[in-house]
Protein backbone atom coordinates (compact mmCIF):
# COMPACT_ATOMS: atom_id res chain seq x y z
CA UNK A 1 0.00 0.00 0.00
CA UNK A 2 1.29 3.43 -1.19
CA UNK A 3 1.22 6.82 0.41
CA UNK A 4 -1.56 8.00 -1.95
CA UNK A 5 -3.54 5.26 -1.39
CA UNK A 6 -2.98 5.60 2.69
CA UNK A 7 -4.11 9.56 1.63
CA UNK A 8 -7.16 8.80 -0.51
CA UNK A 9 -8.72 6.03 2.14
CA UNK A 10 -8.27 8.81 4.64
CA UNK A 11 -9.62 11.47 3.04
CA UNK A 12 -12.70 9.61 2.16
CA UNK A 13 -12.94 8.52 5.78
CA UNK A 14 -12.85 11.94 6.57
CA UNK A 15 -15.46 12.97 4.60
CA UNK A 16 -17.98 10.11 5.73
CA UNK A 17 -17.35 11.40 8.99
CA UNK A 18 -18.35 14.80 8.00
CA UNK A 19 -21.53 13.27 6.41
CA UNK A 20 -22.37 11.17 9.92
CA UNK A 21 -21.47 14.39 11.95
CA UNK A 22 -23.78 16.52 9.93
CA UNK A 23 -26.66 13.96 10.17
CA UNK A 24 -25.95 13.91 14.02
CA UNK A 25 -26.39 17.77 14.22
CA UNK A 26 -29.25 18.30 11.50
CA UNK A 27 -31.23 15.06 12.64
CA UNK A 28 -30.48 15.98 16.63
CA UNK A 29 -29.57 12.04 16.79
CA UNK A 30 -32.81 11.08 16.22
CA UNK A 31 -34.26 12.26 19.57
CA UNK A 32 -37.84 12.84 18.38
CA UNK A 33 -38.14 9.13 17.74
CA UNK A 34 -36.56 8.57 21.03
CA UNK A 35 -38.83 10.32 22.95
CA UNK A 36 -41.87 9.29 20.52
CA UNK A 37 -40.53 5.97 20.98
CA UNK A 38 -40.31 6.61 25.25
CA UNK A 39 -43.74 7.61 25.53
CA UNK A 40 -45.04 4.55 23.39
CA UNK A 41 -43.30 2.16 25.80
CA UNK A 42 -44.55 3.98 28.69
CA UNK A 43 -48.11 3.55 27.25
CA UNK A 44 -47.11 -0.48 26.49
CA UNK A 45 -46.18 -0.48 30.43
CA UNK A 46 -49.73 0.97 31.48
CA UNK A 47 -51.38 -1.72 28.65
CA UNK A 48 -49.69 -4.41 30.46
CA UNK A 49 -51.10 -3.60 33.62
CA UNK A 50 -54.55 -4.03 32.36
CA UNK A 51 -55.52 -7.06 33.65
CA UNK A 52 -56.56 -8.23 29.96
CA UNK A 53 -55.82 -11.45 28.05
CA UNK A 54 -51.79 -11.77 27.58
CA UNK A 55 -53.26 -11.68 23.56
CA UNK A 56 -55.24 -8.68 23.92
CA UNK A 57 -52.23 -7.45 25.63
CA UNK A 58 -50.10 -7.59 22.90
CA UNK A 59 -52.46 -6.95 20.50
CA UNK A 60 -53.02 -3.20 21.84
CA UNK A 61 -48.90 -2.93 21.85
CA UNK A 62 -48.65 -3.94 18.77
CA UNK A 63 -51.30 -1.30 18.01
CA UNK A 64 -49.99 1.53 19.91
CA UNK A 65 -47.03 1.43 18.05
CA UNK A 66 -48.72 2.68 15.06
CA UNK A 67 -48.82 6.12 16.90
CA UNK A 68 -44.47 6.19 16.37
CA UNK A 69 -44.93 8.37 13.21
CA UNK A 70 -47.08 10.54 14.27
CA UNK A 71 -45.85 11.37 17.50
CA UNK A 72 -42.19 11.57 16.15
CA UNK A 73 -43.37 14.16 13.87
CA UNK A 74 -44.89 16.27 16.54
CA UNK A 75 -42.02 15.94 18.79
CA UNK A 76 -39.82 16.80 15.35
CA UNK A 77 -42.02 20.00 15.21
CA UNK A 78 -41.28 21.05 18.57
CA UNK A 79 -37.46 19.86 18.96
CA UNK A 80 -36.79 21.21 15.34
CA UNK A 81 -35.18 18.01 14.16
CA UNK A 82 -34.97 17.62 10.32
CA UNK A 83 -36.26 14.34 8.74
CA UNK A 84 -34.09 14.95 5.54
CA UNK A 85 -30.53 16.38 5.15
CA UNK A 86 -30.54 16.99 1.18
CA UNK A 87 -27.18 16.26 -0.42
CA UNK A 88 -26.27 14.12 2.40
CA UNK A 89 -25.06 10.50 0.85
CA UNK A 90 -26.08 9.13 3.88
CA UNK A 91 -29.38 10.48 4.40
CA UNK A 92 -31.80 7.18 2.84
CA UNK A 93 -29.55 4.98 5.48
CA UNK A 94 -31.17 5.34 8.55
CA UNK A 95 -34.61 4.71 6.69
CA UNK A 96 -32.77 1.35 5.16
CA UNK A 97 -31.39 0.71 8.94
CA UNK A 98 -35.34 1.31 10.20
CA UNK A 99 -37.15 -0.79 7.60
CA UNK A 100 -34.34 -3.55 9.12
CA UNK A 101 -36.70 -4.20 12.12
CA UNK A 102 -39.14 -4.81 10.24
CA UNK A 103 -37.77 -8.46 9.45
CA UNK A 104 -37.57 -9.54 12.77
CA UNK A 105 -41.82 -8.57 13.22
CA UNK A 106 -42.41 -12.36 12.22
CA UNK A 107 -40.77 -13.42 15.26
CA UNK A 108 -43.72 -11.20 17.09
CA UNK A 109 -46.42 -12.85 15.30
CA UNK A 110 -45.22 -16.48 16.37
CA UNK A 111 -45.00 -15.05 19.58
CA UNK A 112 -48.35 -13.88 19.31
CA UNK A 113 -49.94 -17.00 18.17
CA UNK A 114 -47.90 -19.50 20.70
CA UNK A 115 -47.30 -17.50 23.82
CA UNK A 116 -48.27 -14.19 24.03
CA UNK A 117 -46.69 -13.79 27.27
CA UNK A 118 -43.42 -13.00 25.50
CA UNK A 119 -44.95 -10.32 23.41
CA UNK A 120 -43.53 -7.26 24.91
CA UNK A 121 -40.50 -9.08 25.55
CA UNK A 122 -39.87 -10.13 22.10
CA UNK A 123 -40.87 -6.23 20.95
CA UNK A 124 -38.46 -4.96 23.50
CA UNK A 125 -35.58 -6.83 21.83
CA UNK A 126 -36.03 -6.05 18.70
CA UNK A 127 -36.63 -2.35 19.95
CA UNK A 128 -33.35 -2.67 21.19
CA UNK A 129 -30.93 -4.53 19.05
CA UNK A 130 -32.67 -2.47 16.01
CA UNK A 131 -30.79 0.80 17.55
CA UNK A 132 -27.37 -0.83 16.86
CA UNK A 133 -26.66 0.47 13.63
CA UNK A 134 -27.51 3.96 14.77
CA UNK A 135 -24.16 4.36 16.82
CA UNK A 136 -22.20 3.95 13.30
CA UNK A 137 -24.31 6.08 11.70
CA UNK A 138 -25.00 9.00 14.08
CA UNK A 139 -21.03 8.86 15.34
CA UNK A 140 -22.10 7.90 18.79
CA UNK A 141 -21.54 5.53 20.64
CA UNK A 142 -24.96 5.62 22.82
CA UNK A 143 -27.03 4.08 20.79
CA UNK A 144 -24.44 0.95 20.86
CA UNK A 145 -24.38 0.71 24.44
CA UNK A 146 -29.09 0.80 25.08
CA UNK A 147 -29.10 -1.50 22.07
CA UNK A 148 -27.44 -4.05 24.01
CA UNK A 149 -28.93 -2.67 27.60
CA UNK A 150 -32.52 -2.53 26.23
CA UNK A 151 -32.36 -6.08 24.54
CA UNK A 152 -30.30 -7.98 27.59
CA UNK A 153 -31.43 -5.82 30.52
CA UNK A 154 -35.21 -6.86 29.24
CA UNK A 155 -34.44 -10.79 29.19
CA UNK A 156 -32.78 -10.31 32.62
CA UNK A 157 -35.62 -8.65 33.66
CA UNK A 158 -37.63 -11.73 32.39
CA UNK A 159 -35.82 -14.51 33.78
CA UNK A 160 -35.49 -12.71 37.25
CA UNK A 161 -39.34 -11.26 37.27
CA UNK A 162 -41.46 -13.54 34.90
CA UNK A 163 -44.91 -13.04 36.90
CA UNK A 164 -44.21 -8.99 36.53
CA UNK A 165 -44.13 -8.76 32.84
CA UNK A 166 -45.16 -5.22 33.04
CA UNK A 167 -41.66 -4.24 33.83
CA UNK A 168 -40.07 -4.97 30.61
CA UNK A 169 -42.18 -1.71 29.02
CA UNK A 170 -41.43 0.05 31.73
CA UNK A 171 -38.36 -0.30 32.20
CA UNK A 172 -37.70 0.18 28.06
CA UNK A 173 -39.41 3.41 28.60
CA UNK A 174 -36.94 4.83 31.05
CA UNK A 175 -33.65 3.80 29.11
CA UNK A 176 -35.41 5.48 26.12
CA UNK A 177 -35.22 8.85 28.23
CA UNK A 178 -32.12 8.09 29.34
CA UNK A 179 -30.61 7.46 26.03
CA UNK A 180 -32.78 10.75 24.53
CA UNK A 181 -30.48 12.82 27.22
CA UNK A 182 -27.20 11.77 26.54
CA UNK A 183 -28.25 11.87 22.25
CA UNK A 184 -29.23 15.75 23.55
CA UNK A 185 -25.85 16.50 25.12
CA UNK A 186 -24.07 14.51 22.17
CA UNK A 187 -25.70 16.45 19.72
CA UNK A 188 -25.05 19.93 21.56
CA UNK A 189 -21.14 18.75 22.15
CA UNK A 190 -20.91 18.12 18.10
CA UNK A 191 -22.35 21.24 17.42
CA UNK A 192 -19.97 23.19 19.66
CA UNK A 193 -17.33 21.59 18.21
Amino acid sequence: MNINTISLEKAQGSQLDQWRIELSIKCKNGINFIFAAALIWAGIAVIWNLGLSTYNQSILTFSISGLMLPLAWIFGKIMKTAWNVEGNPLNRVGMIFNIGQLFYFPFLFILLGNQPEYFALGYAIITGAHFFPYAWYYKTNWFGIFAGLIAFGSWIISVYFPEMSSLIPAFVSGCLVVLGVFLVRDYKMKKLA
